[in-house]
């Protein structure tokens, strides 16, 4: 491309020019003085110009790179891992699944052998012992990139890479988390190695439909950190759907009004969502033989603003998942691979080479419902500068199938709930409630305190919620955390140090599939996967936001 050479570069060129020819200078010693004058004047005149010329190539420079803004965000952070309890079947148990039926294993077994070795496993009490991690580093990095057309039409998105110290390969071994399946809700949220993943994407165009401002927005959505979740990341608002109940990376869609004007209430919005979780008819090995059982996986909600003065503010948030699937498309190790036979057998095979599989839905398994009402307030007109939240929430499962993944069917699982004698599944609701307050401290600094409880039979998207335990918000039973945040330079540098304990009160936190079972009532044939009781978790991390 050519470029036009700015004026003051022109004139630098021709002072150069005219000093290069030798000046004559007479005895006369007023004219000497005179040519001295004018020499100084061109020097500082060449000075002048120089700077106008940098500064001119700089706002050229800005023209051409500030299309998109970008902003760095980078968090290293240690934590230190107790898991006081972990309860697990007895090894004799574990290896009886690789043991030919011919020497008294399962390998090779109908489901009555199976189901009648399970009703033998419900007698057997599980081990127990203790894991603990005493230091387990992290760094995350964040992009933030922006760009803004015009005053209708905005860009936004971010990159993101999370890794765990001294490991890059993005897959774990299953030991019965959703959390160890490196899925698209999860990517950039769990440490997945070294790699940018593309968190989220999307466009906004904004307008006015009369006296009523509309948004419409398609991409990758930012639905993960959303409110409250701000408080503990030190940041303003990270998401659009509340956190408690979806805190999920997806692809959709949303169509916000602002109803401000119109109503005379501070902050009220009304706004709807759609995305997909599923798509069933790419990728997977159904997909083109036109014998898919499997629909896509979809949800769609709203988001209700009842009010926000930006001191006070009161938010709904609803969400209805259709067709929810028994396993998204992601990718993991796991132990050992359950097979079908033709025969109607079942064999069992090691994964002795910790070989990653590529995971998929087999069917549909229902539908559910979230709902969550957040409060929040600072109370610094009245009183110091505290800030108090709390957001009651409720689930509702509606199970259609059990799963026709080997395991689970041959457990007979479905959504949130385990067949009973007559293959019947059980709709279910459950229910939460996190609270927290943030107090002010010497330096600017900030006391977080937090506590949620789930029900037995709460289930919640929060998958993506950066935690290297388990989403502490999707817990069925109770988790305290205390924070401290140190600005060093505002909030651009910050230290944080905090504490968590979970205490599991049922199985299966944050899984869809199976019957939450009481942890003081477990057994071996609940523990054919590891199952936490409780866990201790300590960490300091240092923050900086350019």
């Amino acid at each position: 491309m050519k470029r036009t050479i700015a004026r003051p570069t022109i004139i630098l060129a021709l002072l150069g020019m005219v000093l290069s020819f030798p000046m004559v200078i007479t005895p006369n010693s007023a004219a000497a003085e005179e040519v001295q004058t004018l020499q100084q004047e061109i020097e500082a005149l060449k000075e002048e110009l120089a700077d106008m010329d940098a500064r001119l190539n700089k706002s050229e420079l800005h023209t051409a790179t500030d299309k998109v803004s970008l902003g760095v965000e980078l968090r290293t952070r240690v934590d230190s891992i107790r898991y006081n309890k972990i309860y697990y079947a007895p090894l004799m148990l574990r290896q009886g699944f690789f043991t030919p039926v011919a020497m008294g294993g399962l390998n090779g077994a109908t489901l009555p052998q199976i189901q009648q070795a399970m009703m033998f496993a419900a007698g057997m009490a599980p081990d127990e012992y203790v894991a603990k991690n005493d230091a387990i580093f992290t760094n995350r990095l964040r992009l933030n990139m922006n760009a803004k057309l015009n005053s209708n039409l905005a860009f936004a998105g971010r990159l993101a890479m999370y890794k765990v110290y001294g490991d890059s390969t993005g897959v774990k071994t299953m030991s019965g988390s959703l959390n160890d399946v490196a899925l698209d809700g999860n990517t950039a949220s769990l440490p997945q190695g070294d790699t940018l993943h593309v968190e989220r994407a999307y466009f906004n165009y904004k307008n006015d439909l009369g006296a009523v401002p509309i948004n419409l927005s398609l991409g990758r959505r930012p639905a993960t950190e959303g409110p409250p979740l701000e408080y503990g990341n030190y940041s303003l608002e990270g998401g659009s759907p509340l956190g408690t109940i979806i805190n999920w990376q997806f692809d959709g869609a949303s169509f916000s009004f602002g109803l401000e004007d119109i109503s005379g209430i501070p902050g009220a919005a009304f706004k709807l969502c759609y995305g997909v979780g599923f798509e069933s008819d790419w990728g997977n090995s159904y997909s083109l033989n036109g014998s898919s059982y499997v629909s896509d996986a979809t949800f769609g909600g709203f988001i209700a603003t009842f009010y926000d003065d930006d001191v006070t503010s009161m938010v709904l948030n609803y969400a209805h998942a259709w067709n929810i699937t028994d396993g998204f498309a992601g990718t993991v190790v796991m132990p050992f691979t359950p097979v079908k036979n033709p025969d109607g057998t079942y064999s069992f095979i090691p994964n002795t080479g910790g070989y990653i599989s590529r995971m998929e839905a087999a069917t549909n398994i229902g539908d559910f419902d979230l709902a969550s009402l957040l409060l929040r307030t600072n109370f610094s007109e009245r009183f110091a500068d505290i800030d108090f939240f709390l957001a009651p929430s409720w689930s509702h499962t509606r199970p259609s199938n059990i799963s026709r993944n080997t395991f689970y069917e041959m457990m007979g699982q479905g959504l949130v709930s385990t067949a009973d004698a007559s293959g019947q599944l059980s709709s279910e609701n459950g229910y939460s409630i996190y609270a927290g307050i943030l107090l002010p401290m010497p330096l600017d600094a900030r006391l977080g305190l937090e506590y949620n409880w789930g029900s037995q039979y709460w289930f919640n998207m929060t998958g993506a919620e950066d935690s290297l335990i388990g989403s502490k918000l999707s817990t069925r039973g109770q988790v305290y955390e205390a924070y401290y945040i140190q600005p060093v330079f505002s909030d651009n540098f910050f230290l944080k140090l905090g504490g968590q304990y979970y205490d599991y009160e049922y199985t299966g936190s944050g899984n869809p599939l199976g019957e939450p079972v009481k942890i003081k009532e477990l057994t071996a044939k609940d523990t054919l996967f590891p199952v936490a009781d409780t866990v201790w978790n300590v960490y300091l991390s240092a923050t900086i936001r350019l």
